[in-house]
């Protein structure tokens, strides 16, 4: 198990009393605030990580232009048409 740290937090009481409604069985308020804030952290990577994408696909498409679609020449090559044997 990771090393943990001690935090006070002051939660607003309505969303204390959600969390603590929320609980699973066995289940402490520690594991479902650290399983939240977990989930958040990846929702935020995620989320930066789209906006990367989109920067660069951003800047692609200044440089080079908009790109033809590959659909017709994926199916040629999956038909065989144009294959190196």
């Amino acid at each position: 198990m990771a090393e943990r740290q001690a935090l006070t937090v002051r939660f607003p009481s309505a969303l204390l009393g959600l969390a603590k409604g929320v609980r699973n069985d066995g289940e402490s308020l520690n594991d479902v605030i650290v399983k939240a804030v977990d989930r958040e952290i990846r929702r935020r990577r995620g989320l930066h990580a789209l906006d990367e994408i989109d920067r660069i696909r951003e800047q692609v498409k200044q440089e080079s232009g908009i790109q033809p679609d590959s659909t017709p020449m994926i199916r040629e090559l999956r038909e065989g048409i144009g294959r190196r044997e």
